[in-house]
């Protein structure tokens, strides 16, 4: 007998503060698969916390009614030319649910909310270290001529 077929039916939406159940696990599963840590135990707040972001955006993808992926990103001005643009900061699919072209119809339904936000271009900046990540990006779109740093906000008392 032959496993059944694997589902291709998905549906890319933006998620709302009504997802946070369903977006807590898969954010554990992210920080998991980013990590290479221990699984982190779902947590219900800080889905709700992104989800409420007063400047990210999440949009989901669902695969048979399940959530799968998501992508969070954020809508920015551009200095330089006077437009907008789109910077997707995090891209994620379970991994029993990838090869099924889950993660770029979420990067295609950015480019099309791109398209009626008249952004100039959506910028992607992919974990070093990662060379899958890497080459499906390059499958995507050119590699920007831009490094990226990052500079370190000390935590503490504010005095």
């Amino acid at each position: 007998m032959q496993p059944p077929p694997l589902s291709t039916r998905f549906d890319t939406a933006a998620l709302t503060i009504d997802d946070a159940q369903e977006l807590a696990p898969l954010l554990s599963a992210y920080v998991q698969d980013m990590k290479r840590g221990a699984p982190r135990h779902p947590d219900l707040y800080y889905a709700e916390t992104l989800l409420r972001d007063r400047t990210a955006e999440i949009l989901g993808a669902r695969l048979d009614g399940v959530l799968v992926g998501f992508a969070v990103f954020c809508d920015l001005p551009d200095a330089i030319s006077g437009m907008r643009v789109g910077q997707l900061e995090d891209l994620f699919v379970r991994h029993e649910s990838r090869g099924r072209g889950i993660a770029r119809a979420l990067v295609e339904a950015l480019a099309h909310k791109g398209r009626s936000r008249d952004w100039l271009s959506l910028r992607w900046m992919v974990p070093q270290g990662s060379s899958m990540r890497t080459t499906f990006a390059e499958t995507l779109g050119t590699k920007a001529r831009l490094e990226s740093f990052i500079v370190r906000i000390e935590r503490g008392a504010a005095g």
